[in-house]
């Protein structure tokens, strides 16, 4: 892989993904539909999904690529592979939170080795460089030439007051009886894959996640957070949190950043 190529190609597919969504954001009210699984889709996520995978298929046509929105893509036995979100966090853009993002990612033997979260509402970019380190970019944004960049780096935890961060839309009591465990200076809720990013820019130190997840909700931010020195661990084993797996459902997880001292689920 071509890892220049692919950090331009997936940083402007996920600019111009963000456009789209923004357009019917800030447009009349849309129509919410549900899914199979009763999960929320709409218009920009569709919108989104096209744009992407036709811009992946059409430099990378050799990649199997994977897409929350395209079904048959689900069918797959892969390792390596390119994965989409096109709008993570769906509640969250129909409630008109902002806290929503477009996730794109590349998985090499089962690893998230690069990704980019954008959150067009919040006018915040995310991605790992070629090298495959975690920066930000500075707002405004030209789909063809990369900014000013800011490496982002995870924090140094202090176990007497860690910083934590958790779903906004799936908050629930076994995240909170897990959450007791820990000694927490400060509380937040983020919405989508922003809450890795929350950990690769030291905004927050622990994100576990006791609930139900898809491997394109996470792996971009997974990526980043990779990329920034963090981790992402399986809940009940700690052991690599790992993609291409069946049906491609996450078990619960945690991410954090390193000298954080985990619990015991």
């Amino acid at each position: 892989m071509d890892f220049e190529k692919l950090t331009l190609v997936m940083r402007r597919l996920a600019l111009e993904a963000g456009d789209k969504i923004m357009e019917i954001y800030n447009g009349p009210d849309f129509e919410v539909k549900s899914k199979s699984d009763d999960s929320p889709v709409t218009a920009a996520d569709e919108a989104a999904d096209a744009l992407i995978s036709a811009g992946l298929r059409a430099e990378f046509p050799d990649v199997a690529l994977v897409t929350e929105e395209q079904s048959d893509s689900h069918d797959q036995s892969v390792s390596t592979f390119l994965i989409v979100d096109p709008l993570d966090g769906t509640k969250e853009f129909v409630h008109r939170r902002g806290d929503f993002t477009v996730n794109i990612a590349y998985v090499v033997d089962g690893s998230p080795v690069r990704g980019v979260v954008y959150a067009p509402a919040k006018d915040r970019l995310f991605f790992t460089d070629a090298g495959g380190n975690a920066v930000e970019e500075v707002a405004p944004f030209d789909k063809n030439t990369i900014g000013t960049l800011n490496p982002i780096r995870v924090s140094k935890p202090d176990n007497d007051g860690l910083y934590i961060v958790a779903s906004k839309s799936h908050r629930d009591q076994a995240t909170d009886d897990y959450l007791a465990k820990y000694n927490a200076k400060d509380m937040k809720s983020a919405g989508s894959s922003l809450k890795f990013c929350l950990v690769a820019t030291g905004e927050a130190d622990l994100y576990p996640r006791v609930g139900r997840t898809m491997e394109w909700d996470t792996a971009a931010g997974h990526a980043v957070l990779a990329g920034a020195g963090g981790d992402v661990i399986r809940f009940d084993d700690h052991q690599p949190l790992r993609y291409g797996k069946d049906g491609f459902a996450n078990p619960f997880f945690i991410a954090y950043a390193p000298g954080v001292d985990l619990k015991e689920a």
